[in-house]
């Protein structure tokens, strides 16, 4: 009688304890469970994901975010990553109903254990289940009223969505390190690798993560521990726990800064553009595709060669000099390199597309177009004398060759092609100032308000930027069109569709493809046969003239270097038939560069650059337009060679009624008067 009085109270006291606990549950949730969020547009969860940049090769550039993600559907999440984090997180994530009971008594007990000495560790209790419910609705406050609403918020999720839709949420959402939020973005940021290529030993790192994102130095540690777990669970056996703990953890501590650095001034470039037309949040938060048009194996030539002709020059030196180059395909417009300086990391200013410099004798070709457009031949004689008086804007100046010396009379491609100074004086006289500026403007070199127009602009005193020079340069090759630099192949959404009205026709696009070259409706900037001619004496330029630095052996090349007063900013912009680059050398602060310094520098780094880019490329001499004739004359008087042999022979492009020059017009002029006059 006595056990079963014993057996009836205790009976009771469950009861009205299971009573008691069931109203407490029942009236906790009506406290706490009217105002919580709703989680029902976890449904259709579409996270903050980082946009991506990537190459015109598909590699990966960089990553635009506030936060690191790479959004990760369940059935592309590798088993053995997804059994770590149970093991790791969650050992009945599978069975439990958003709470875990059996934990909740197991971090009870463990955690009496060590407050009473123990040895056991501290433990929480809290579910996959319920950390999804705290990342997504609430804080990390540590109150009694927090856990409440977790738990109750994991009991409905469990109720409305699938263990794989929350595992699913979880493994996108949890913050890992370093910026990454989710498995992608951290599979990314420490091993450079998709989540489909992680090892078992990665795995177990990732999934260690939780606990201490941004502990590095217990990383071995922590990951043995889910190794360990993983077997305790039955996931591996313990020879693949052995095999994975004896492996090296390959941190990926530079690879990302390494590979921003040298595609940084592209990528901050990229970056400025869209933000402007597409908006901070959707740049940022949205997971855009974005295909670029760099071309990695261009853009590490580019960089290798600037950064040549600066270290070799900076040697010693305690102010270093600066430079940029830029690459681009003249006829579609798409840059493949760009370089702005030294290092994005020292300094973050892009000196091809923000650096406003004189641009010294790079100007000329657009000149002598101007006197080819009016029907001057190539071989037009112009004197090269002294020129005494010259006045403008109230100045008494002398203009003077690089060498100091004066040939006389000699052809318009000479002159060019040896870039002198007096010569050009007087062809701009010939044709006049605004002539001159104007074909400048037109092919977007000056900008077309220019103010205080005069001779001085004429011979590059004028500012633009390198882009701008590469742009106008590109229209000589390409038949004269306005073609705009481009950076972006096309963009998409992280579901696929294309962005911006970029590209219509991108369903079945190749790798090996590029855009269809610009469509131009306004009239060509000149006509090709004096475009034909201007490019025939920059190749001309190259072979013998300021320009030999720029030399590709097997290789046409054209191209024009250009120096500033006093030697304070060197340039050389030049061409193939189907590439154009750009380079400029200065220091950020204006002033000379020093003795021996000059444009052939900035030459060298264009040879070192198409050296490379044109390794595998055949040879392609420009295209010849309709109408011209080619005839051989005397490059120091343009007489015809079989008039005139003595000296160098050179192959001249007339137009149409254009000849080579009289041998008695030329000893005429020889036996005139001396050179000098008053302009």
């Amino acid at each position: 009688m006595k056990f079963k009085k014993i057996l009836r109270v205790l009976l009771n006291v469950l009861f009205w304890g299971f009573t008691a606990g069931i109203a407490a549950l029942a009236a906790l949730v009506l406290i706490y469970g009217n105002d919580l969020p709703d989680y029902k547009n976890l449904a259709t969860y579409a996270p903050p994901v980082a946009t991506r940049l990537y190459a015109s090769d598909g590699s990966l550039l960089i990553e635009y975010a506030e936060e690191r993600r790479v959004f990760i559907d369940y059935d592309d999440l590798p088993e053995q990553l997804v059994n770590a984090f149970i093991a790791a997180e969650d050992q009945n994530f599978w069975t439990h109903p958003g709470v875990d009971v059996q934990g909740i008594a197991r971090a009870l007990i463990n955690n009496t254990m060590r407050v009473f000495g123990f040895n056991a560790n501290f433990s929480g209790a809290s579910t996959i289940t319920q950390q999804v419910a705290k990342n997504f609705f609430l804080t990390s406050e540590r109150t009694l009223s927090r856990k409440i609403k977790e738990a109750i918020l994991a009991l409905r999720l469990e109720r409305s969505f699938s263990k794989q839709h929350i595992m699913t949420l979880y493994l996108n959402q949890i913050f890992l390190g370093a910026r990454a939020y989710g498995v992608g973005s951290a599979s990314l940021m420490y091993f450079n690798k998709p989540v489909s290529e992680l090892s078992l030993s990665e795995c177990a790192f990732l999934a260690s993560l939780p606990k201490a994102p941004n502990d590095r130095e217990r990383a071995i540690e922590r990951r043995n521990y889910v190794l360990r777990r993983m077997v305790e669970e039955g996931f591996i056996t313990k020879a693949q726990a052995d095999t994975a703990a004896a492996e090296p953890l390959n941190i990926n501590s530079g690879f990302t800064a390494q590979m921003e650095d040298k595609f940084q001034y592209f990528a901050e470039d990229v970056r400025r553009q869209l933000l402007e037309t597409l908006g901070r949040e959707t740049l940022y938060n949205q997971g855009l595709y974005i295909k670029t048009t760099i071309v990695p194996e261009l853009q590490q030539a580019a960089s290798d060669a600037l950064n040549k002709e600066l270290d070799a020059y900076n040697a010693g030196r305690k102010e270093k000099l600066q430079g940029a180059i830029i690459a681009m395909n003249p006829h579609t417009g798409r840059v493949v390199a760009m370089a702005g300086g030294r290092s994005f990391a020292e300094s973050s200013f892009n000196r091809a597309t923000q650096a406003m410099r004189q641009i010294g004798s790079t100007i000329k070709p657009f000149v002598y177009l101007a006197a080819l457009e009016r029907g001057m031949s190539p071989e037009a004689l112009i004197l090269d004398a002294p020129i005494v008086g010259w006045r403008e804007d109230n100045s008494l100046w002398k203009p003077e060759n690089y060498d100091k010396k004066f040939l006389g009379e000699i052809p318009l491609r000479l002159a060019l092609e040896t870039s002198r100074n007096v010569p050009t004086v007087r062809l701009v006289q010939q044709i006049g100032v605004d002539n001159a500026i104007e074909v400048a403007q037109r092919f977007g070199v000056y900008p077309s308000d220019l103010k205080n127009v005069n001779l001085s602009l004429a011979l590059g005193s004028g500012e633009t930027t390198l882009l701008r020079l590469v742009q106008g340069y590109s229209a000589f090759v390409n038949g004269g069109r306005v073609i705009e630099p481009k950076l972006v192949d096309y963009i998409e959404d992280r579901y696929g569709r294309l962005i911006n009205g970029q590209k219509t026709d991108l369903i079945d696009w190749q790798e090996d493809m590029v855009p269809e070259e610009q469509v131009v409706d306004s009239e060509p900037l000149s006509d090709p046969q004096s475009l034909y001619q201007i490019v025939s004496i920059l190749q001309g330029a190259v072979e013998r003239g300021t320009g030999k630095q720029a030399r590709v052996p097997g290789h046409t090349i054209a191209g024009k270097t250009g120096t500033t007063n006093d030697v304070k900013d060197v340039w050389f912009v030049g061409f193939s038939k189907n590439l154009i680059a750009g380079v400029y050398l200065g220091y950020d602060t204006p002033k000379p560069l020093g003795p021996g310094a000059g444009s052939h520098m900035a030459a060298r780094v264009f040879a070192d650059f198409m050296k490379v880019a044109l390794a595998n490329e055949k040879n392609q001499p420009f295209a010849v337009p309709d109408g011209m004739t080619f005839v051989r004359v005397n490059r120091g008087n343009g007489v015809s060679a079989s008039a005139d042999s003595n000296g160098m022979i050179i192959t001249e492009a007339f137009k149409q009624g254009q000849t080579p020059n009289q041998p008695s017009a030329v000893r005429e002029k020889e036996s005139g008067p001396a050179v000098g006059g008053v302009f």
